[in-house]
């Protein structure tokens, strides 16, 4: 890469000061600079579809449950890793659009359920066609080699910040 503004901070940092090791930047402000960059990437079918962030994330968790595509606030909290007052108001969201519906459990009558509705699945099936396709897209400069080795190194890199308290395993995740 002809414009690497990374390795470029991280030599700024090194002549600034030398008694400081700078070069973790190249991986972690690469793999930051990656997660705005692929945002604005894989946005576009999300918003054409006039879903809220995180609204498809709902849609996703239920239809990958599988019939009758329920789930409580507090399982799709887990599955998606946010606070059930972020559930709460995406659901709601998804309501007025027609998309999911609460209702009793059939389990537990005091407990909520979120189902898909009929047009909650197509669009989820939909959707989720385009978004692969686009993340495939994304990862076509990569050869099967690049991708296993990237994959077993991301995995790695999450379970170290898993062991820290952070991550999908750790209480510290905030997403």
């Amino acid at each position: 890469m002809d414009d690497d503004r990374i390795a470029d901070i991280v030599g700024q940092w090194g002549r600034e000061r030398p008694d400081l090791d700078p070069t973790p930047l190249l991986i972690i402000g690469r793999i930051q600079q990656l997660a705005a960059v692929l945002d604005v990437a894989l946005r576009p079918p999300f918003a054409a579809a006039d879903l809220g962030n995180g609204d498809f994330d709902v849609l996703a968790a239920l239809r990958r449950e599988g019939e009758p595509y329920t789930l409580t606030a507090g399982q799709l909290s887990q599955r998606m890793l946010v606070t059930t007052g972020a559930v709460t108001k995406r659901v709601d969201r998804l309501i007025a659009r027609g998309l999911v519906s609460r209702s009793v459990s059939a389990a537990d009558a005091r407990g909520r359920v979120v189902g898909l509705t009929s047009a909650g699945v197509a669009l989820t099936d939909r959707l989720i066609e385009e978004h692969l396709a686009n993340e495939a897209a994304i990862l076509r400069g990569l050869t099967d080699s690049d991708r296993r080795t990237l994959e077993r190194l991301l995995a790695a890199m999450n379970r170290t910040l898993a062991s820290r308290g952070f991550g999908p395993e750790g209480e510290s995740q905030a997403r």
